[in-house]
C-alpha cells in the first residue's frame, strides 16, 4: 500500500481518521476500491466502514444500475 502525505488548512479541523474516511468513502464510491479495501484504508472493519458509509452519503450497493438488471434478470 502507498504512503500519501497530503497538506490540509488548519482552519478545516479535521483529525487523520476524518481524512483517511473521505478518502476511502470517495474511492468506494467512485468503484476504485472494494468495500474491504476502503475499509483498509479508512483503518476500520468492513461492517464498520459500511454503517459510516451513510454519514458521507454513499451507498453501500455501489454498483450500476445495468448490474442491477442483470443480477435480476440471472436469478
Amino acid at each position: 500500500m502507498k504512503t500519501l502525505t497530503v497538506n490540509i488548512p488548519d482552519n478545516l479541523d479535521l483529525d487523520n481518521g476524518e481524512v483517511r474516511l473521505l478518502v476511502a468513502s470517495k474511492l468506494y464510491e467512485q468503484g476504485k476500491l472494494t468495500l474491504g479495501q476502503a475499509a483498509e484504508v479508512a483503518g476500520l472493519s468492513k461492517r464498520t466502514f459500511a454503517e459510516i458509509l451513510s454519514k458521507y452519503n454513499v451507498s453501500i450497493f455501489n454498483f450500476p444500475a445495468s448490474e442491477l438488471g442483470r443480477d435480476v434478470t440471472n436469478a
